[in-house]
């Protein structure tokens, strides 16, 4: 059985679109590239031609992974009005209790996370710890530097 993988209906939607462009937009232009580069002759010292193949490689590969994200996304949208607690698909403000440094975070799911654009994996400790929690509660974390506390500031839902 294919276990699926809860997601954002933001982050769903950016998958179709990212798909929808590499199979309409850049797979055909590596095409035309290799057929370009098919014109300059001898394939074996051809520069141009291998690149293009890499390419083509390299999109095809993310095509088939987009794929398959999609066929095991489940959208999760969030409930309606203001979150009481962390959950998947809320923006939660955070304060590191030892730097006093605010940090920001989106719960989302695997697919989408990039926690440096402030995406937060829901199986991430940081994002497990917070779930649940209310604003004004204190989340503990264990990181690989040992333990971090954050205070819950504020939870909305996603823009």
């Amino acid at each position: 059985m294919t276990q699926k993988a809860h997601i954002t209906r933001r982050g769903y939607n950016r998958m179709l679109e990212e798909l929808r462009q590499l199979k309409s937009v850049e797979r055909p232009a590596v095409v035309e590239e290799i057929a370009r580069a098919r014109e300059h002759g001898d394939l074996s010292e051809n520069a141009e031609y291998d690149a293009a193949k890499e390419k083509q490689g390299m999109i095809e590969a993310r095509i088939r992974q987009l794929e398959d994200q999609i066929a095991r996304a489940e959208v999760v949208d969030p409930v309606e009005g203001e979150p009481d607690r962390v959950r998947f698909g809320t923006t939660v403000r955070l304060e590191d209790l030892e730097s006093g440094e605010e940090i920001t975070y989106t719960i989302v799911g695997e697919y989408e996370a990039d926690a440096g654009n402030g995406l937060l994996s829901v199986t991430s400790p940081v994002a497990r710890a917070l779930i649940g929690k209310a604003v004004e509660e204190t989340a503990t974390v264990q990181v690989p530097a040992g333990r971090r506390e954050f205070g819950i500031l504020e939870i909305s839902l996603e823009p």
